[in-house]
């Protein structure tokens, strides 16, 4: 086990505590192999660094290409040289190790940064409304902590990321890291550091949990398989880490909920659970008996009215956050009257340009105008996120106005916002449209359907221009599709 902390393993923390806790004492046969997405990121992550670099003007030491005691030495030296700026280096103290993409001059000290593929500070379109990453925080943290303690750190200036957007975004590590919790950014930073030395010391082991971040860690399959067998409450949908942790005194399983009294739990509108309210504890006991009783059926909490327009479309995009771009359009155009007929429609972006990205929006929009009457069906907000963006991006191409009609609750559903999420419950662990289509029995063509699996496909495609790649991309993007109108028509059938 290594002695030291480096700012990836506080990265990793604040993801997942049990990720760390295994990466340091878990047997590495039960690790699943590195996916090719994430390798991908790595490589885009590597390559973005280079093309930053490489369009600074000001001239930079680099000491990338350096052992690690040497780069160490190197960084130290440059430092009482007072370079400007130090691209690769390495500082440690005797039990921190960071190594800041740049480490640049301000006043008489030294302020880190990291260069990012992805944006500085979380979206807008995010529940977290554009605040600064955590995650990112806590690794400007570490590189702070070690620079405070050689002596070298500059005050009044700020650690920072240099984002995909060109941004240079400051991280204030004085920054409270919510509206409801006050607690600032080095707070985080100084709590995870102790959870962390406490894993290395065996002094905590954190349990494993159920979330989105699982789908591409290498201990997913060996977790997985441990959920279960604990019947951890983070297999309830939308239970999350810190509400599992909140409730585990009290109730530790799925079936401990399922048969929980709640008398001694609810007060009113209030339970014994902070930030846990009676309305939200009995959505998760029920959710919590459909997972425990064996051959429990979906259900609808609320009458449900959806079009019966002749026309459906079936709506998906596809799109590569690192190049910030989307690549795919599709539809799948079901007639019912009938029934056994539907067709395919992709508009597919063959380059990462903002010419073949606009040509492709251009078609999609276009194909919808051809239509005369229909009912567009699609599957949470990112859609329509999308073409908003795309909208801004090419407003030759469609007005704001038509976006937003074509939108409009008239004449488009959301099938996850509007309908499961809000008037439907299923005897399984998540509600993505992957988990309830495959509950119904469809399957994807591809064993290992995914969106970050199309998004390594792409960039594969774009290099190799291999025509098996490129359908491949079409293959599952009409899957996702076919898998929206398998679900409406069991919601249908949830409604008669």
């Amino acid at each position: 086990m290594q002695n030291t902390v480096t700012a990836a393993i506080l990265y990793n923390y604040v993801q997942c505590p049990r990720r760390v806790q295994l990466d340091f004492l878990g047997p590495p046969s039960k690790k699943n192999r590195v996916s090719a997405f994430v390798r991908l990121l790595w490589e885009r992550g590597n390559a973005f660094e280079h093309e930053t670099m490489g369009k600074l003007d000001e001239p930079f030491a680099d000491l990338r290409s350096l052992k690690l005691r040497e780069k160490e030495q190197q960084t130290l030296r440059m430092m009482r040289l007072g370079e400007k700026i130090i691209y690769g280096g390495r500082i440690r103290t005797d039990t921190l190790v960071g190594e800041p993409d740049l480490l640049v001059r301000k006043g008489s000290g030294y302020v880190a940064g990291d260069i990012k593929s992805g944006a500085g500070i979380e979206s807008p379109d995010d529940e977290s409304g554009g605040k600064l990453k955590l995650h990112y925080a806590v690794q400007l943290a570490l590189y702070t902590d070690i620079l405070g303690q050689l002596g070298s750190l500059t005050r009044n200036h700020f650690p920072f990321i240099w984002d995909a957007h060109g941004q240079e975004i400051d991280y204030d590590l004085d920054t409270s890291i919510s509206k409801r919790d006050n607690r600032s950014l080095w707070n985080l930073y100084e709590e995870c550091l102790d959870a962390v030395n406490g894993i290395k010391r065996r002094e905590q082991e954190p349990l494993a949990a159920f979330c989105s971040v699982c789908k591409l860690c290498h201990w997913r399959s060996h977790c997985r398989a441990q959920l279960k067998q604990d019947d951890d409450l983070t297999l309830i949908p939308e239970l999350g880490r810190a509400k599992r942790d909140a409730i585990y005194p009290h109730r530790k399983t799925v079936h401990d909920l399922a048969q929980a009294d709640l008398t001694g739990i609810v007060h009113g509108k209030k339970t014994i659970f902070p930030r846990i309210s009676a309305k939200t504890i009995r959505r998760f006991q029920a959710r919590a008996g459909l997972l425990a009783r064996p051959g429990s059926q979906p259900y609808l909490k609320e009458p449900i009215t959806l079009s019966d327009a002749d026309i459906e479309l079936f709506f998906d995009v596809e799109t590569d956050p690192m190049r910030d771009c989307c690549y795919l359009h599709g539809f799948i155009e079901h007639n019912r009257l009938k029934p056994d007929e539907e067709t395919y429609h992709a508009f597919f972006a063959d380059q990462p340009t903002e010419q073949q990205e606009r040509n492709a929006f251009d078609q999609a929009i276009n194909f919808l105008r051809s239509l005369d009457a229909y009912v567009i069906y699609y599957y949470s907000h990112y859609e329509r996120t999308t073409l908003r963006k795309l909208q801004k991006r090419f407003p030759d191409v469609a007005s704001e106005e038509e976006i937003e009609n074509l939108f409009s609750p008239s004449v488009a559903v959301d099938l996850y916002t509007d309908v499961v999420r809000k008037k439907t419950e299923w005897p399984t662990n998540d509600y993505s449209i992957k988990t309830l289509a495959t509950y119904l029995g469809f399957k994807w063509r591809d064993k290992e359907p995914s969106g970050a699996a199309s998004i390594e496909w792409y960039h594969r495609w774009v290099e190799t221009q291999d025509s098996r790649l490129r359908q491949r991309i079409l293959d599952y993007n009409e899957d996702d599709c076919i898998a929206m109108r398998v679900l409406l028509d069991a919601l249908r059938g949830m409604a008669k």
